[in-house]
């Protein structure tokens, strides 16, 4: 039987080479696309996750790790289709309108899709309207929303608003992160929970969407 421990590793050292190696070899020899998924792959980015919030592996760490496991998603994602493997849950994610910095949102966007979870990302800077016009055209079970500036916290706010007084409240969750964001102001904006790193994000968004704590 073929070790996926070997592909858990592989992730949380982030060798790409090393991943798409064990990932070939390991559908080469049958193991299907959702156990190299669940036991490899899910399994290292719990790891990392763990290791992010205890402050044993650090963000560029991480983004190394994340890299690897988006680099073999491209081969495996088709053949869990064909195996009939939902997704964990869908994410809206994007920057407030106002802020610029995208690094920690895409740091979360990587985290969550190596979680399983299918992620649309709006960029940076983005306005309420934005984030409605989105939810509308599409079904997102959770939003997450990014602000690393306090300047730009209250936008946080409006997009909360907005999203209560158009009828959509009930149908979405909402997360909110970022350095000057904190579990206080979460609540008294109305957000659904906040995530200090991306790791506790993975986990937040696997609890509000109802998923199991580890896939």
């Amino acid at each position: 039987m073929f070790d996926l421990k070997a592909v858990a590793d592989a992730v949380i050292t982030g060798n790409e080479a090393e991943l798409a190696e064990l990932v070939r070899t390991a559908l080469d020899r049958g193991v299907p696309a959702k156990r190299i998924m669940d036991e490899g792959l899910l399994a290292g980015m719990d790891t990392v996750g763990d290791r992010m919030e205890s402050e044993e592996m650090f963000i560029p760490e991480v983004l190394k790790a994340a890299r690897a496991m988006g680099s073999v998603l491209k081969t495996l994602v088709p053949l869990l289709a064909e195996e009939d493997v939902g997704v964990a849950g869908s994410v809206l994610i994007g920057t407030v309108k106002g802020d610029l910095h995208d690094i920690g949102k895409n740091l979360v966007k990587m985290m969550l899709e190596g979680a399983g979870f299918k992620v649309f990302d709006l960029g940076v800077d983005v306005g309420p309207e934005k984030f409605l016009a989105e939810i509308r055209a599409g079904s997102p079970g959770l939003i997450c929303l990014s602000s690393l500036l306090t300047t730009t916290m209250p936008m946080m706010k409006k997009v909360v608003d907005i999203i209560s007084e158009h009828g959509f409240r009930d149908r979405v969750k909402i997360m909110v992160g970022g350095a000057p964001v904190t579990q206080e102001f979460a609540d008294r904006i109305g957000a659904d929970g906040f995530a200090a790193d991306a790791g506790s994000a993975v986990k937040l968004a696997k609890t509000i969407l109802g998923q199991a704590t580890n896939l």
